[in-house]
């Protein structure tokens, strides 16, 4: 992650202004920086508010109105339901399956240089004896690996689910 955040400031007329390029910036665009690894803070230019927080709801809903499915509908219902009650659960929750997702990531890139080095195969499979090119062996790891994480991730998010949709086994901390 970069050392300082990107400064983006909203103007009463809704649009975002990125100084540091000295242009103005559109939602995908502070999505794309975000993925790139950059942070980004966004301001108000009036009240200074910190307006990150909202500014990247906005961008997860942005991209399920484009029906990528970012979000379950039940667990939307759930957390409308709920409300300010799941925001400590939640954010701990989720917090926990991202820092599990992204050792996970990390550890598939590794795991993914070694088998690609060695051409490993699946257990219980038997080594296909035509030649590939590194490009299929690559494709097929690749795959192995990703299906591996989809795996993980919805491990993760049924744990989640549970803990949202079970209060009795999972307190929730009330103000």
């Amino acid at each position: 992650m970069a050392d300082d955040p990107v400064l983006i400031k909203k103007y009463s007329n809704r649009k975002l202004y990125d100084p540091s390029r000295s242009r103005y910036i559109t939602l995908e665009e502070i999505a794309r920086l975000i993925r790139q690894g950059k942070q980004v803070k966004v301001v108000d230019t009036t009240s200074h508010e910190d307006l990150t927080a909202v500014t990247l709801a906005q961008i997860i809903l942005e991209g399920e109105k484009k029906h990528k499915n970012l979000v379950p509908v039940s667990f939307l219902h759930q957390l409308i339901q709920y409300g300010e009650s799941l925001q400590h659960l939640f954010q701990r929750g989720v917090s926990s399956s991202l820092e599990t997702f992204t050792t996970t990531q990390r550890e598939a890139g590794k795991l993914w240089k070694e088998v690609a080095m060695s051409g490993w195969t699946p257990p219980g499979r038997k080594p296909d004896r035509s030649p590939k090119t590194s490009a299929e062996q690559t494709e097929q790891t690749a795959e192995a690996l990703l299906k591996a994480e989809l795996e993980l991730l919805k491990e993760s998010l049924e744990r989640l689910e549970k803990r949202i949709t079970d209060p009795e086994k999972s307190p929730v901390e009330t103000p």
